[in-house]
């Protein structure tokens, strides 16, 4: 019986890498390192595919990995105003952001790019989740940005953090939001022609 071939989160996201232990997986981490500004100006679910892809291959055609790894590479953006919304640049832009976000609808999309080093097969997609924002009041705002959790992440908000209360709904995969879509996960994982369950840590 073959061992399962173990995971490489090439993503230096802490959401990231609890969504997938809270799934059972125990992903090595390795940073990619891939420079994310050296695409520009490309539609967001393009953009999202496109990083996502760069960072699974930048770590995959590393010599020290595990045997047989699958290394997955994820990238965020929000779409609003069909703008790719990524990290704010500083606090400012995050005030903008907000004001700009409350009230309103966005997609968060999240590239996902899994690379098979035995086979060199690499499959991916996009996942797309619609986010509905609260009515948050420029105090919320303010205070929230304080804390640097927006700063920190895609679109400047998160659902299982401090931003959690400004999120009034979600339509789609939620573990999407926070960073990878286990769905899409698993079944880019059969497209590879691996067990999803067989990732499991035991």
């Amino acid at each position: 019986m073959t061992s399962p071939a173990p995971l490489v989160l090439a993503s230096a996201s802490p959401a990231r890498l609890a969504t997938l232990r809270s799934a059972g997986l125990d992903p090595t981490v390795v940073v990619s390192g891939v420079d994310e500004s050296q695409l520009d100006g490309l539609p967001p679910t393009e953009l999202a595919l496109q990083l996502a892809e760069l960072k699974s291959a930048a770590v995959a055609g590393r010599s020290d990995l595990p045997d047989g790894a699958l290394v997955l590479g994820c990238d965020s953006v929000l779409e609003l105003d069909g703008a790719a919304l990524g990290k704010p640049a500083d606090a400012d832009e995050a005030v903008e952001r907000w004001r700009a976000m409350r009230g309103r609808t966005g997609v968060l999309l999240t590239g996902h790019c899994l690379t098979d080093t035995a086979s060199g097969r690499v499959a991916a997609a996009t996942a797309a989740t619609t986010v509905h924002f609260a009515e948050v009041t420029d105090d919320e705002v303010a205070a929230y940005v304080a804390t640097g959790e927006p700063l920190a992440v895609a679109g400047a908000f998160t659902v299982d953090g401090l931003g959690g209360a400004f999120v009034t709904g979600i339509e789609g995969d939620h573990h999407n939001v926070v960073g990878v879509s286990l769905p899409l996960l698993r079944d880019l994982v059969a497209e590879l022609g691996h067990s999803w369950t067989d990732l499991w840590s035991r």
